[in-house]
């Protein structure tokens, strides 16, 4: 007997995605089809995506900058708008820098630093064991070391005032809003890589600090904020002994601040 031939729904499946309010349900329905190699698989991904699952925690991956990076359950899937970051940290990276991506999650950023900025040391380090563990199946193929502490504590001290760029795509929701995020981050990344404290800046406060005794004369922080908190955040790094200057994407409404140490 011939085996039976997988013919999913497609029409039925972007149906009940977009009542469960996925936006990009078209776009959802193909990616959930070709994760499926039969009906039960299809019927499985699309039961826990309408139940609010993320859907890159269901492939197993997130395309970031064009590239696709493995995402753990729990772990924080990096966003679209991130790209700006990346480009703002690239601009001012330099040749052949030293780079440290703290705050790394998944390890998106340091995946694409090493291809873009051609680094001669290149690390990550998360606090989350969870994030670690995913960055480091990211990053291990490239012999990029992930390291697991809090902020700069983990880092081998020999780079201590040598760094080049530092990179951080940290915490900066306020803790009073995070119960307004979307249930996908809400329910399923972890809430230290959302809740930034009571003005959604306390730890970037502490990653300028860290910088400015990590970075090198002339090296250069860049991170990823609100359009509302920047200004406070470039105070903060101005009264860290740090230049900043804000970068603006109005398309992906995304803000990233750069920020250098005098030389």
């Amino acid at each position: 007997m011939a085996p039976t031939v997988f013919t999913p729904d497609r029409s039925a499946l972007v149906h009940r995605l977009r009542a469960a309010g996925c936006v990009f349900a078209e776009d959802e329905a193909d990616l959930l089809i070709a994760a499926a190699d039969t009906a039960e698989t299809l019927t499985r991904l699309a039961d826990r995506r309408v139940a609010g699952l993320p859907l890159e925690h269901l492939l197993g991956w997130a395309e970031f900058c064009g590239r696709r990076v493995f995402v753990h359950p729990g772990v924080f899937v990096p966003r679209a708008r991130t790209a700006l970051l990346v480009d703002a940290a690239v601009a001012v990276a330099g040749p052949a820098p030293a780079v440290l991506d703290l705050c790394c999650g998944s390890g998106a950023a340091a995946l694409v630093l090493h291809e873009r900025t051609a680094p001669r040391w290149l690390a990550a380090a998360d606090v989350d064991p969870v994030a670690v563990a995913c960055a480091r199946r990211n990053l291990d193929p490239l012999g990029v070391p992930v390291y697991q502490g809090d902020l700069f504590d983990p880092v081998p001290a020999r780079w201590r005032g040598r760094l080049d760029l530092v990179v951080a795509n940290a915490p900066y929701v306020p803790s009073d809003a995070v119960a307004t995020l979307p249930p996908e981050a809400r329910l399923h990344e972890a809430p230290l890589a959302l809740d930034g404290g009571a003005d959604g800046l306390a730890v970037l406060r502490r990653v300028a600090a860290g910088a400015a005794e990590w970075l090198a004369p002339g090296g250069h922080l860049a991170v990823e904020v609100s359009a509302e908190q920047a200004p406070a955040l470039c105070a903060a790094f101005t009264a860290a002994g740090l230049d900043p200057s804000v970068v603006r994407d109005e398309v992906w409404e995304a803000t990233a601040v750069t920020a250098r140490r005098p030389g």
